[in-house]
């Protein structure tokens, strides 16, 4: 003790008070570890002051910044393919024909698809919805009307090649510009009226989430899956099967009537070529189909359930999105005077007085 020794006996006293408090255990209550453990609690819910919340689901960093890359990206493909076929078809009046028109109205369903539907639901797929209930609501109500003028423009598709090449001689008769824009319009209206499915999550918004700060709705779904997939399927396998058989037996009538050998050469690369071109449709147009909607609807059919916003939701859905990105590549990449006006666009050879009278299918074609 000799470091207190020219300390008094009061002093000594206090400093082996301080020493002795210094020295005792720390003593955590139980109401301190249930402090820590709400608050740990409280961290993991989207919305900390409401018991209700839904909780926070963590995925690895690398996981979320692939995924709103590739939603992101196809998002941004998606608008800018359809908005160049709108532009072509919309300025360059050579292109005003029935056919163009339907791709025209089908262009924009999937311009929307892309610039609304797509970003949302980037944020539908975190596990926090923060935008409210009205706005899920209307999100939903957007998607079901876009995704389904979408499908039912590409049956008026269908249906107008099925006349074109069936019943070539009454095409311009039955296919008019005035019953294309009917068509069209109706499109749009069914499409409206078949969001109404939608109706009693519009009255009460959030009714059916299962905590607060979810984006979920209940749909009819058996409703869904024959208006949406079987119907629209069928109708188009159903149609283009007709045209490739109708294409092959035109192709082998025309071999069979051919008697000059250079002529009948030179046209048998030709019907080879239109015989290639109306299988590669074909195949094109329903295996792209079924390749994006087919998993969503498999899952709907099957009695699994897929986490909300896990990594094979956000896949299935994408997936059925995706073929608004497709759509501008199937129907307008395949025809000539896409090429021609996309190089008028980029080149801005637009913004010329009469550049909307150019001859772009007589120069292709």
């Amino acid at each position: 003790m000799k470091i207190y020794q020219n300390l008094g006996k009061g002093h000594f006293e206090i400093e082996i008070v301080k020493w002795m408090l210094q020295c005792r255990p720390t003593v955590i209550t139980r109401s301190q570890i249930g402090f820590q453990l709400v608050t740990f609690v409280a961290s993991e819910l989207c919305f900390p002051q409401i018991n209700t919340s839904c909780r926070k689901q963590t995925r690895p960093q690398s996981e979320s910044m692939l995924i709103y890359f590739l939603m992101s990206f196809i998002s941004l493909l998606t608008v800018v393919l359809n908005l160049l076929v709108i532009i072509s078809i919309s300025y360059f009046r050579q292109l005003h024909t029935p056919t163009n028109l339907i791709i025209l109205s089908l262009a924009v369903s999937d311009f929307l698809v892309g610039l609304f539907v797509m970003p949302f639901q980037i944020l539908v797929n975190e596990p926090c919805w923060l935008l409210g209930e009205v706005l899920c609501v209307l999100f939903y109500v957007v998607c079901f009307i876009t995704v389904c003028a979408s499908i039912i423009n590409m049956v008026l598709i269908s249906i107008d090649r099925y006349v074109a090449i069936c019943d070539p001689l009454r095409y311009s008769t039955r296919i008019t510009q005035k019953r294309v824009r009917i068509c069209v319009l109706l499109c749009w209206i069914c499409s409206v009226f078949y969001s109404f499915m939608l109706f009693d999550n519009v009255k009460q918004p959030g009714r059916y989430n299962s905590c607060f700060g979810q984006c979920v709705i209940n749909i009819v779904g058996a409703v869904d899956i024959v208006m949406n997939f079987i119907l629209p399927i069928s109708t188009i396998v159903i149609l283009y099967l007709r045209v490739f058989v109708v294409a092959v037996s035109q192709a082998r009538a025309m071999r069979s009537h051919i008697t000059a050998v250079k002529l009948q050469s030179s046209v048998t690369v030709t019907v080879k070529k239109s015989e290639l071109k109306a299988a590669r449709t074909l195949g094109v147009v329903v295996a792209v189909f079924i390749v994006c909607y087919c998993p969503y609807y498999c899952v709907s059919l099957s009695s699994y359930n897929i986490i909300l916003g896990s990594s094979t939701n956000i896949f299935i859905v994408f997936l059925v999105f995706f073929n608004s990105c497709l759509n501008p590549v199937i129907y307008g990449l395949f025809y000539p005077w896409f090429r021609k006006s996309v190089k008028l666009i980029v080149t801005l050879e637009i913004l010329r007085p009469g550049s909307n009278q150019a001859q772009i299918l007589n120069e292709i074609n």
